[in-house]
């Protein structure tokens, strides 16, 4: 940038006679108050946990089901992730007694919508509405999980649009690096099947859609978590109203626990001519019950969690070998694991393995400094806090947590706890977690190029 005359650098901004202007300490994170919420169980089984926080005058929902596959046999699960994600394409597409541009109406007039998506572990519909629209929306959820059409029509045109779909995500390397981990950590266990194969997509119909449904939709097990500007007293009354007649005399399945992750050679999977390699580590971690979770949270943003971390900085700003890097924590029932991600070129995929080792190797054997372990409580304090600040963010975070068995104390009590993490448990945490010895993982690339280079600085397996 071409300087103009009485303009400054940001070199001379940050100086003064005296010497370097004094970067002002971050002020400590506002937790606030606990919104004051009402909790119901219906005679159904179907749990509400209704919150008050205004601020706008909206209202969010979150219905959140488990959706586990009913058998853990591969062909089982394979076929029940494709019939699922049809599942959740046409749920919105209509019901007995309305078409689906009668549906779209009906919510538009109140300023509502409503989604639907699933994984492994739950269906879980989502919407917002103005707050006076609320009555509006159960309305139509309630006519949507009592009597979805599933129409031969529809499910036959979302089928031909995903099967499409599916076939460019499998053809995209961090998708198949995704799968890859997936059944390298979890084998053919349902927790695996993230996202179906296009052959099983495509032999699924609307009858099969329609069992689906009847067995898996219920409220036995179910969540749902409304968060806005309510009276939680009366939101409960106003959904044991609308939702008290979608019942079943079945219960939901959750996901069964997926098998331990074991450290295991770097499983290495040709990709002929690729440019990329796309690398994906993964060990085990403790859950959010757990009392050194809040350690784990900050050891890991230490590690490769943000963008001041010691990964990124290391194999992006100082080397170079990739665009971004990222180390995070997933959940499943009874398990918890910590994600690296990165995506590098071909010629620099031993290189940068190498380097990430390394980091987990120095975070493991050697405890972070006070102000590393500072900057990632700020920053775990200041994002925790932003997204709790907003009626979405709260309503997700309490359907993520009820689904965990945990509540707002617990997010009470984090807050608190991170707040009061030392640079011992860090390190204490991080010596057995982040430890190089506990990882497995998978890298997806030219084996004829990075194969030599990877078998020479760790152990692994061409696949």
């Amino acid at each position: 940038m071409t300087e103009t005359a009485g303009s400054r650098t940001a070199e001379q901004i940050a100086r003064s006679p005296l010497g370097p202007r004094p970067v002002p300490p971050l002020a400590a994170a506002v937790t606030g108050r606990t919104p004051r919420s009402a909790e119901l169980t219906l005679d159904s089984g179907l749990r509400v946990l209704a919150v008050r926080k205004p601020g706008a005058p909206l209202a969010e929902l979150r219905l959140r089901i488990p959706f586990g596959a009913a058998t853990a046999h591969r062909r089982a699960a394979a076929a029940h992730s494709a019939r699922a994600e049809l599942l959740a394409e046409t749920l919105m597409l209509g019901t007995e007694k309305q078409t689906r541009q009668q549906v779209d109406a009906e919510l538009a007039s109140v300023g509502g919508h409503l989604t639907v998506s699933v994984d492994p572990q739950r269906l879980m519909v989502s919407g917002s509405v103005l707050s006076t629209g609320l009555p509006v929306v159960l309305g139509v959820l309630a006519d949507t999980l009592a009597g979805a059409s599933f129409r031969t029509s529809d499910v036959g045109i979302e089928r031909a649009r995903l099967h499409e779909h599916l076939l460019i995500a499998a053809s995209q390397p961090s998708t198949v690096a995704r799968q890859r981990l997936q059944h390298r950590r979890f084998g053919d266990h349902p927790a695996a099947w993230d996202m179906p194969s296009a052959d099983d997509l495509r032999v699924v119909t609307a009858p099969k859609v329609r069992q689906l449904a009847a067995a898996q939709v219920v409220p036995n097990g179910a969540t749902l978590v409304l968060v806005g500007d309510l009276s939680p007293a009366k939101t409960l009354e106003l959904v044991a109203r609308s939702l008290g007649e979608w019942r079943s005399d079945r219960a939901a399945i959750p996901l069964g626990t997926p098998p331990p992750i074991v450290a295991a050679p770097l499983a290495v999977f040709h990709h002929p001519g690729a440019v990329q390699s796309q690398v994906r580590l993964s060990a085990p971690a403790v859950g959010r019950e757990d009392p050194s979770y809040p350690a784990q949270q900050l050891a890991n943003l230490v590690y490769g969690g943000y963008f001041s971390s010691r990964l990124v900085e290391n194999i992006r700003e100082d080397k170079g070998y990739t665009y971004g890097a990222s180390s995070t924590t997933q959940f499943w029932p009874g398990r918890a694991a910590i994600t690296v991600s990165f995506d590098t070129n071909t010629a620099s995929t031993a290189p940068a393995v190498w380097e990430a080792l390394y980091e987990l190797g120095r975070i493991a054997l050697l405890p972070p400094t006070p102000a590393e372990v500072d900057s990632a409580r700020n920053y775990a304090l200041g994002t925790l806090a932003a997204s709790l600040a907003t009626q979405a963010g709260y309503a997700s975070m309490m359907s993520n947590l009820a689904a965990q068995g945990l509540d707002a104390k617990w997010l009470a009590d984090y807050r608190s706890q991170v707040a009061a993490v030392t640079v011992d448990e860090v390190q204490a945490l991080a010596r057995t977690i982040f430890a190089p010895s506990a990882f497995m993982g998978v890298v997806v690339g030219d084996v004829d190029v990075i194969g030599s280079p990877l078998s020479s600085i760790a152990a692994i397996e061409l696949l």
